[in-house]
């Protein structure tokens, strides 16, 4: 029967496989081997078509890619869910939504009222848009950033009187603080998608309408007198000295961008003056440690205190546990570089690059803290604020404490070993990077 079955059906190569099989005897294994067989050419063309498909899926993704790299400029997309603050924070009263006027001309083309001219300002703000999504930047991270030669020099801070003496110096200031923050920026988000800016982006930038100015709070960098200055810019008072610190803070004064609508908030991103006043890190996270932890705080100390002497101080006391009171400056840095936190960051010492997103927003003004009345007093005057306002000087809390220097921030992080002062440097090395900050010890790298 098996070569009747051969000579009728020679051009099945299937059947005259099973008839080999039953030449053998074998009933049981040639009715498996027959599945087998059978089976066999369908799992195959399975695979294939499997296979063939995920490399369509992959050249359609490459493709995606390379367009959207190929694409210029930037658009500016906001999220429909407004964003919520993590942190926990005294000072981060919300506004109510305001309305804009603005809101029902911003479809036609937008005439600007007497705008400052800043000739450092070589584009628009909101041109290839980027943010940084990481504060924590390893040693591969630096290389990369370095690898393509090296990155536009400038002076930290110029000597107190050139800016007033030469004007001038200030437009080079400008040009060289933003030249070198664009090329850390470009460095770091080359080839990553295209950021776009959400409500979250813009939660800490106040708004001054009538100059048209958009100030980003940098705590520990000049903020609470800043706020006082966009308090008189508003007319809600005759002098910065005439404000108290709970009326800058806690008296919910000063509107955020984040509390107008998208179209609002799109508009003055794009027609007002942004700024950014910036501090040396590591002296502005002692200055927050000094002023947070050193003394009386009501919120800080059973907020940031107790969890932190709980977790990073063995044989606490009931009362240091009961109060968080005494936390010492080698604990908080365990805190602060702890990927599994007791208590959430807080914006006191939370990097400038996740607080206002200066690669995303491109801000028109750079200050820093080292020359902050010179470089404030210059900006009040390129804005057209009142020739009587100056940006004031004193230190309205702990007034009768020193100043955090550079000397005293030696001293604190001297209570560190090396490797902890390394860390807490990568922690913050984009904003030395992105703002020109220099090592500030000679081991580090």
């Amino acid at each position: 029967m098996c070569r009747s079955h051969r000579q009728g059906r020679a051009s099945q190569a299937v059947m005259w496989l099973e008839c080999r099989v039953l030449e053998t005897g074998c009933g049981g294994r040639r009715r498996s081997l027959r599945l087998t067989v059978m089976r066999l050419p369908c799992s195959f063309w399975f695979l294939l078509l499997l296979g063939a498909g995920g490399l369509l899926l992959l050249h359609l993704q490459d493709l995606t890619e390379t367009l959207q790299q190929q694409n210029q400029g930037a658009k500016v997309i906001f999220s429909q869910v407004q964003a919520i603050r993590k942190e926990p924070c005294t000072y981060c009263p919300d506004n109510d939504k305001q309305s804009d006027p603005a809101e029902d001309s911003f479809t036609r083309p937008a005439q600007p009222k007497q705008l400052p001219v800043f000739p450092w300002v070589q584009h628009s703000s909101l041109t290839n848009p980027r943010d940084i999504t990481a504060a924590h930047v390893t040693k591969s991270h630096r290389k990369l950033l370095l690898k393509s030669g090296p990155l536009v020099q400038q002076l930290n801070a110029d000597p107190p009187g050139q800016i007033k003496e030469n004007p001038d110096r200030m437009t080079q200031v400008q040009q060289s603080r933003q030249r070198l923050m664009r090329e850390v920026c470009a460095k770091y988000t080359s080839g990553t998608t295209k950021q776009t800016i959400t409500r979250m982006h813009v939660s800490r930038i106040f708004v001054e309408d009538k100059h048209k100015l958009l100030y980003c709070e940098v705590p520990k960098a000049g903020c609470s007198n800043w706020k006082r200055v966009l308090m008189v810019l508003q007319g809600l008072s005759s002098s910065t000295g005439e404000i108290q610190h709970d009326e800058v803070h806690y008296g919910n004064h000063l509107k955020r961008l984040d509390s107008f609508d998208q179209k609002a908030i799109i508009h003055r991103l794009k027609t007002y003056t942004k700024v950014l006043f910036l501090r040396e890190p590591f002296e502005r996270l002692v200055s927050a440690f000094r002023d947070k932890f050193e003394s009386p705080n009501s919120y800080y100390h059973p907020v940031f205190g107790k969890p932190i002497i709980s977790k990073y101080r063995s044989n606490a006391t009931q009362y240091a546990l009961r109060t968080g009171a005494g936390v010492t400056f080698k604990e908080f840095i365990q805190y602060l570089l702890d990927v599994h936190r007791p208590v959430g960051m807080d914006i006191h010492w939370e990097p400038v690059g996740h607080l206002c997103s200066p690669c995303l927003l491109d801000y028109d003004f750079l200050g820093k803290f080292e020359t902050l009345e010179e470089e404030a007093n210059f900006l009040l005057r390129r804005i057209g604020a009142p020739s009587n306002l100056t940006f004031p000087s004193f230190k309205d809390r702990n007034p009768n404490a020193e100043r955090t220097s550079l000397e005293i921030t030696r001293r604190y992080f001297a209570q560190l070993n090396v490797t902890e002062r390394q860390m807490a440097y990568d922690f913050y090395y984009m904003d030395y990077l992105m703002f020109n900050y220099s090592k500030p010890f000679k081991d580090l790298h």
